[in-house]
């Protein structure tokens, strides 16, 4: 019999390595309600829609879709709320100084749980993709796929 809850938990944005330009990664931790780890131990979050922002050298995450925790009372939370990052104050005060640069933005990457137990949102500084950018990269994708297939043969 399968575990409700488990450790091993890796959620990613797939979306997001097609849509940006990746140029730097941090990982940050989360501040979260008792029924939102919960819901995330079971697997059930989406960061498609999620971007950070940085208010009052804080930094926060918004659209990060946690779903209610099944068997939450009303102490259960709002599914897409803003949840606070916690960095460094030194990463927080490098990450003003590129967000400030025109066309770059931060991208939660993949959400998962350490060894500790604790939940962390892994992030990237991220730079929009034009549309010949992404063109070039299902050629690069498609190429690959190719040639591993004549491998295999």
């Amino acid at each position: 019999m399968k575990p409700r809850f488990s450790n091993d938990i890796n959620i990613k944005n797939r979306q997001a390595g097609f849509e940006y330009e990746l140029l730097d990664k941090y990982v940050a931790g989360m501040v979260l309600t008792g029924t939102e780890i919960k819901s995330i131990r079971e697997g059930k979050a989406n960061l498609q829609d999620g971007y950070c922002y940085l208010n009052n050298c804080e930094l926060f995450v918004k659209g990060i879709n946690i779903t209610p925790y099944a068997q939450g009372t009303h102490y259960n939370h709002e599914a897409t709320r803003e949840r606070k990052l916690l960095l460094k104050r030194s990463e927080i005060k490098k990450l003003e100084g590129k967000v400030e640069e025109k066309g770059l933005t931060l991208v939660p990457l993949r959400l998962f749980i350490n060894d500790r137990g604790l939940a962390k949102l892994e992030i990237a500084v991220a730079r929009g993709k034009k549309v010949f950018d992404k063109r070039n990269t299902i050629k690069d994708r498609d190429a690959k796929r190719e040639l591993s297939r004549l491998k295999l043969k």
